[in-house]
């Protein structure tokens, strides 16, 4: 059977007013046949349906754990910056100490404050 002889048969089978049993006996008259073993049907409806699913419960998990991982850093990065904007205003300098919270402070004075001594 011609290439172009298909393409009509595929054609014709869209359309709503075409015999699809004519069809079937066309190319059965050509050669082609339409018996497979058995259980072919549960194989690939099997096939098919197992794969999908794993496939979709692996691509969600993901998109879920990437969503959540992006709430949680873009709301520490506000964090971060909401408390590095304060302590600039309580200290106008913003150092190591200033970041600890501690003032114009001697290490004696630290040491006392520490330790209670």
């Amino acid at each position: 059977m011609k290439p172009s002889e298909i393409k009509k048969l595929i054609i014709g089978s869209t359309d709503g007013e075409t015999d699809t049993g004519s069809i079937a006996s066309i190319l059965e008259g050509e050669g082609v046949s339409f018996d497979f073993k058995n259980g072919f049907t549960e194989k690939v409806t099997d096939r098919i349906f197992a794969g999908t699913l794993s496939l979709k419960r692996e691509v969600d998990f993901t998109r879920s754990l990437s969503f959540v991982f992006y709430r949680i850093a873009i709301t520490g990065i506000a964090a971060i910056v909401i408390l590095m904007i304060s302590i600039f205003v309580m200290q106008d300098s913003f150092s190591f100490n200033s970041f600890l919270g501690l003032g114009d402070g001697y290490a004696e004075s630290i040491v006392y404050l520490i330790t209670g001594n």
